[in-house]
């Protein structure tokens, strides 16, 4: 999973970005990309891993990215850099700083919000004008493609963003043009070090995925030991970090779950799409496990949990065979059974 951090200068944009990545480095080339990559917190991982005493643990990843901006310019080619995100963080200021003007929220976002819809728009068109070129040409067109991004259009020209249209963010034949404003998105609010509340802006908190975050909090607590994060945790008042929070955020809003498999040599987590088939699961593992796929051995890690062992849970009953088609839940654990 590969999540793109977009905002206005000033937002602190790099600040969230060394929060959640813990990759704090000073005088950072901010022409240049930054990539972080972190595990996805899962204390299911590590309750398994203790079970099974495996020789290597492994967590999901997710993977953010600090696009470099030319001259501290937002241009096309900054859209570019995010496109093959599987979502977007965008980050508004709520914060007053120094030499700042008082935060405008709403202002922000529609600015930055009409920017990526100007980009989608561009694309739209672009393409339209090349698909009559190549009917006039006598070309064969895709009449599927061409219905959809005629639907696109009035609703760019509107300026709304194609991800209020799922059917259309979501279409298939439109998946290659990567549209910015059809990738799924959530609001962050940098807020003060003692404001904890969102922003009042119902036309914004009821249209869109929003959350708070205390940017310099979370950074400082980023650079902190474990003894020493209990603390500041617990004098700020923050219950889950917000790397923690984020990641979540971003599963629920990309519709991600996991499942697991485990044993001597590994404990493993896998992020699949919910409504996954077991096939496909095996799919995701290596693409000789769906050729060959013969039955699915599963068991819900709440199950293992309730019987304590595998063993154990097999004497239950809990542990079932299922088939190509069965639709794997959040926190299975599987065995694939295949033959190639």
């Amino acid at each position: 999973m590969k999540l793109g951090i977009i905002g206005l200068s000033g937002s602190g944009k790099t600040t969230i970005f060394e929060a959640l990545t813990q990759n704090i480095s000073d005088g950072i080339n901010k022409v240049e990309n930054r990539i972080g990559t972190i595990q996805v917190p899962d204390e299911r991982v590590g309750i398994l891993s203790k079970m099974y005493k495996p020789r290597k643990t492994i967590y999901a990843q997710v993977e953010y990215l600090l696009p470099g901006i030319p001259g501290n310019k937002r241009d096309q080619n900054m859209w570019n850099q995010v496109r093959d995100a599987d979502a977007l963080i965008h980050v508004i200021r709520n914060f007053r700083g120094y030499g700042l003007e008082k935060p405008e929220p709403f202002e922000d976002f529609t600015c930055l919000n009409q920017e990526m819809i100007i980009s989608d728009l561009m694309v739209v068109e672009k393409r339209l004008e090349r698909i009559e070129l190549d009917k006039k040409r006598g070309k064969q067109v895709s009449e599927e493609e061409l219905s959809l991004l005629k639907k696109c259009l009035p609703l760019l020209e509107e300026e709304t963003a194609i991800r209020q249209n799922p059917d259309l963010a979501f279409a298939h034949p439109l998946k290659g043009f990567a549209f910015i404003s059809g990738r799924p998105l959530f609001v962050l609010f940098n807020n003060e070090d003692d404001d904890e509340k969102l922003p009042e802006i119902k036309d914004l908190t009821s249209k869109e995925n929003c959350m708070i975050i205390r940017g310099k909090l979370e950074q400082e607590l980023a650079q902190m030991t474990e003894e020493e994060q209990e603390i500041f945790l617990e004098e700020f008042n923050i219950s889950v970090s917000a790397m923690d929070r984020v990641v979540k955020k971003s599963y629920e809003l990309l519709g991600l779950i996991s499942f697991f498999t485990v044993g001597e040599d590994e404990v493993r987590a896998w992020t699949i799409s919910k409504g996954t088939a077991a096939v496909d699961a095996a799919d995701v593992i290596h693409s000789d496990i769906k050729k060959g796929f013969i039955r699915a051995e599963v068991l819900s890690y709440e199950d293992l949990m309730d019987a304590g062992s595998h063993q154990d849970a097999k004497k239950k009953g809990t542990v079932r065979l299922e088939g190509k088609t069965y639709e794997v839940k959040d926190g299975d654990i599987i065995n694939f059974r295949f033959n190639v």
